[in-house]
């Protein structure tokens, strides 16, 4: 395989490790400066110059995309896609995870427990945004901050207020987000590669510090990870669309609380706790899906007129329920179930004899048209309606 890592610190443990990982496997690997590519748009095919001259053919690239260069650093990732290199990491998920607000939306959309999260801009709105959230304490995050750089603990409303205020003068968005006292000083950093973990920490802050981050002094020791942990990890990587991903969460009352998704997660410290080779498994990983890419089913399966990709889901009231897939009719109205969905388990190519249960989630292929017409009318939000103290009037009546 040849392999390039993008990445501006060629001397970073983690490029090393990576480089280093990938030799000892019998690979060629180069490590690129991401700032060098030049995005060439003028052929009838997609290409990249490197140092002026035309790049060398890859079989895939492993993108090390600083923070202050997100834009660029996705245009490059996402010209290497439409070359057909592969990347372990696409543009699309890099950008999700950098901007804190969009990944915070995704992953709440799909039901990732995370700390009651808010996001305002007038002035007028902070306070009870606050209230929302929980009350002061609270946490205060730029939306781009990285490596706690950015992260505020607000003791009360008033001190909130101010540091909001301040920030939003410079133009400095901010999220207002419910500090987890339980969880204070220590977080879990689940390193995802693929479908599972193949590394975890806790991370403990020093002192007085609620910030863990290991770049603010914090301590790092080996984790065995329950089930709920690693299931949150991996489906958050995925959700965001990044098959490498280093994946912090809270150890709070109500489970795992995932703070953040990081697209280029450092390899030190979850290297140095858990003595495991965590680059060999990233290389590994690359390795076998150069040799055996997985395919966007969404985008192969939707070319035909009238066909698609679509999810439905059994809803307890269906006529659906307590049927055989092979007796449900789905194949008569030329719908194929491609994966069932059940809770945590994932059925793929599921048997004519799997009798369906409520709230199943089924992956299918066939007709828009057919599926469309199974899929119930969207429930309207329900607005939140304020008891209103009784007049006087009708008090005495």
């Amino acid at each position: 395989m040849k392999l390039a890592i993008l990445s501006r610190a060629p001397r970073a443990y983690s490029t090393q490790r990576l480089r280093t990982a990938a030799l000892d496997r019998g690979h060629e690997v180069k490590v690129l400066n991401t700032l060098r590519f030049g995005i060439d748009l003028s052929g009838k095919e997609p290409d990249l110059q490197f140092r002026g001259r035309q790049l060398s053919d890859y079989d895939a690239v492993l993108p090390r995309i600083g923070n202050s260069i997100t834009y660029f650093g996705t245009a490059v990732v996402r010209q290497f896609e439409q070359m057909d290199v592969y990347t372990p990491n696409t543009a699309y998920g890099i950008s999700n995870s950098r901007d804190k607000l969009r990944a915070t939306q995704i992953l709440s959309k799909h039901g990732i427990g995370m700390p009651a999260t808010t996001f305002v801009r007038d002035r007028a709105d902070v306070i009870p945004a606050i209230e929302r959230v929980g009350g002061a304490p609270v946490v205060i995050k730029l939306l781009e901050g990285t490596q706690g750089i950015g992260v505020i603990l607000a003791p009360d409303i008033k001190v909130a207020e101010a540091i909001i205020e301040t920030l939003q003068s410079t133009k400095q968005n901010v999220l207002i987000q419910r500090f987890v006292k339980e969880s204070k000083g220590r977080d879990i950093r689940a390193l995802v590669v693929g479908d599972r973990v193949v590394a975890a920490m806790r991370r403990v802050a020093q002192g007085d510090e609620f910030r863990s981050n290991v770049h603010r002094g914090g301590s790092v020791e080996p984790v065995d990870l329950d089930p709920a942990f690693e299931e949150a990890a991996v489906r958050s990587a995925q959700i965001m669309g990044l098959k490498v991903a280093g994946v912090d969460m809270l150890e709070s009352n109500d489970g795992p609380q995932v703070m953040e998704v990081n697209s280029s997660p450092g390899l030190e410290g979850i290297e140095t706790a858990t003595k495991l080779d965590v680059a060999g498994a990233i290389i590994d990983y690359i390795d076998n899906q150069v040799a055996f890419p997985q395919i966007d089913v969404r985008q192969r399966l939707s070319v035909s007129t009238g066909y698609g990709v679509a999810e439905l889901l059994v809803h307890g009231d269906a006529d659906l329920v307590g049927k055989p897939l092979g007796e449900s009719g789905l194949a008569e109205k030329d719908i194929s179930v491609l994966t069932l969905h059940r809770g945590t388990s994932v059925i793929p190519n599921p048997r004519a004899s799997h009798v369906l249960e409520p709230e199943d989630r089924l992956l299918c292929f066939g007709r828009l048209e057919e599926m469309r017409s199974m899929i119930p009318e969207r429930r309207k939000r329900r607005q939140k309606v304020k008891k209103l103290p009784k007049h006087p009037i009708h008090e005495q009546e």
